[in-house]
């Protein structure tokens, strides 16, 4: 089995537990995304992991729905897509219930894929084993948003370093996706595991950097934090520039929450 894949099991199993001590009335408040409730972001989160198994064993199918509702998001805003294209509406229990069935389902399809196989997306193509990660990623930064309304402490562990390679090798892409040219010049990571741990990428730099906690990383660029609510250090014109408009999920651009709207550790 792909360590991307058990990884992506253990946070799965993290973001169940979590979610089924809520009680029946937690499902319908309001989490600090973008004013979503704990249904909607589980919705959303149920949608890609439904839509995933499509990549995975149907690229024809995924490719329809995908043109299917970009076509109708440019028609009416996307109205009622849910309902038409992605797996059954539901909410609290049974979408708990719903999505953990097709998270199981999609954890089991990776873990039989070639794992030199190129899957599918929203946003570029990606091999197995970044596709695997990019799940584990959304299911991570959708469970900060249910962490930080309960305000509830979250234990991390070293498999926050996928996230963080994927947050790294998107740092073009931050700025393609965005009509923009990225700098030249690619920042120095230097980050610190939950076990202490250094990881590092790219060429040693005093001048240009990010330097820091993994947590707070993965939570910049996964856009649950504003970088100006964080004890990274920046330095540089390409850090600065990257770490204010971060983000390593596929789709439009996005931008960070603002200065003190998501502070909650």
């Amino acid at each position: 089995m792909l360590q991307q894949v058990v990884d992506l099991r253990a946070e799965g199993d993290e973001l169940f537990t979590l979610l089924d001590g809520l009680a029946p009335e937690d499902w319908g408040r309001t989490t600090p995304f973008k004013d979503w409730t704990v249904d909607d972001v589980m919705g959303h989160l149920n949608f890609a992991d439904w839509l995933a198994i499509r990549s995975l064993t149907d690229p024809a199918e995924f490719e329809s729905i995908v043109a299917a509702r970009q076509a109708a998001r440019a028609e009416d805003g996307g109205s009622g897509l849910l309902e038409n294209m992605g797996p059954k509406p539901t909410k609290g229990r049974a979408l708990l219930e719903q999505w953990r069935a097709d998270f199981i389902d999609m954890c089991e399809l990776l873990d039989a894929a070639d794992p030199d196989a190129r899957l599918k997306w929203v946003g570029p193509d990606m091999g197995v084993r970044m596709f695997t990660t990019a799940r584990q990623m959304e299911t991570w930064a959708h469970g900060q948003d249910v962490y930080d309304l309960l305000k509830r402490e979250r234990i991390h562990t070293d498999r926050l370093k996928n996230i963080a390679v994927i947050g790294v090798r998107t740092f073009g892409w931050t700025f393609a996706n965005r009509g923009l040219a990225p700098p030249e010049l690619v920042p120095y990571v230097r980050l610190e595991a939950p076990s202490g741990v250094i990881w590092e990428w790219n060429e040693p730099s005093a001048n240009d950097l990010v330097e820091g906690s993994a947590v707070e990383f993965c939570r910049v660029v996964t856009q649950g934090r504003n970088i100006a609510d964080v004890n990274l250090k920046v330095m540089g014109a390409s850090a600065t520039a990257w770490m204010a408009i971060a983000q390593c999920f596929a789709g439009p651009p996005n931008d960070p929450p603002a200065p003190g709207a998501r502070t909650w550790t």
